[in-house]
């Protein structure tokens, strides 16, 4: 698996994300022997956040022996500064590490919350002090909402960006094209979430994919056509890497077809596979952009 430069950074980077949800509520044996399986296939870009569960601590003794070799991203929801302060500094201790690669916003979804982080006691003076400290090396953010993440890129020059580059909202509202846009614009680091989101969940459904809030497109039968296509439609957006849903079964598919999807990109044939899905679930997309200011 060939590692990618992580846009201005110079970090160079696997092209999946290991995301911790993987490995939330499950065995501290069962996150070590995910962790090893990570590192043997090449992966070595890891994202975790407070907001998983209990992810952090059986991540922080599973990624000790690897830490030097890794990219360890974490997040906070917190948008004030003292909050922010107090979640960095845990984070760091649960994760027996003294510094974070990329620390991010995260889950920035209100334009309320962007004058909130960016205002007086706000989590950038955080951010800043953090970066200061050395406690992080880039500071980056997860957004939700195009209208916020625009105006916090005008707010700050991010060195990363992670957003839901979804191919169905994408083909139908284009979603995602000035993220992308403008993350190019300073080489931002481009992470692209929800490439394999398919729909909201139907009321009764079974879940089969616990984890995730949207339900995935499945890793066998018709919808494998259509993930690689989905996969594929993250890079054409600019994506360095790919961040699967949080389960075991869509972090090991994108793992087995991430070096055909580099070297087969987007075709039209792929891109008029997606468009016509794309039509079908229209009305069932992931987010309403229409409804987020």
């Amino acid at each position: 698996m060939k590692k990618q430069q992580f846009g201005r950074t110079g970090l160079m980077i696997s092209p999946v994300v290991y995301g911790a949800i993987i490995h939330m509520n499950e065995t501290p044996e069962t996150t070590k022997a995910y962790i090893a399986e990570a590192i043997d296939r090449g992966v070595n870009y890891f994202d975790v956040a407070p907001s998983y569960g209990n992810a952090q601590a059986l991540m922080g003794p599973a990624i000790e022996p690897y830490r030097n070799d890794i990219v360890l991203a974490c997040k906070t929801t917190e948008r004030t500064a003292e909050g922010s302060r107090k979640e960095l500094l845990g984070s760091l201790e649960a994760l027996h590490t003294d510094h974070f690669d990329v620390y991010q916003i995260h889950s920035l979804t209100t334009m309320a919350e962007v004058d909130t982080i960016f205002g007086p006691g706000g989590a950038m003076e955080t951010f800043l002090w953090a970066r200061e400290q050395g406690l992080v090396r880039y500071i980056g953010m997860s957004v939700h909402n195009e209208k916020a993440a625009l105006k916090a890129m005008e707010l700050f020059d991010f060195d990363s960006i992670l957003f839901p580059m979804n191919w169905a909202l994408g083909l139908t509202t284009g979603w995602g094209d000035a993220i992308a846009e403008k993350a190019a614009e300073s080489n931002k680091g481009l992470l692209a979430m929800k490439t394999l989101a398919h729909r909201t969940w139907r009321e009764g459904e079974a879940k089969r994919y616990p984890k995730s809030w949207c339900r995935p497109l499945d890793t066998e039968g018709d919808d494998v056509a259509i993930a690689l296509a989905a996969m594929k439609y993250g890079f054409s957006k600019g994506a360095h890497t790919l961040i699967p849903p949080g389960d075991i079964d869509h972090y090991r598919f994108m793992l087995d077809h991430i070096d055909e999807v580099l070297e087969n990109p987007l075709t039209a044939e792929d891109l008029a596979l997606l468009t016509r899905e794309a039509e079908l679930v229209k009305d069932e997309t992931i987010f309403k952009p229409a409804q987020m200011s």
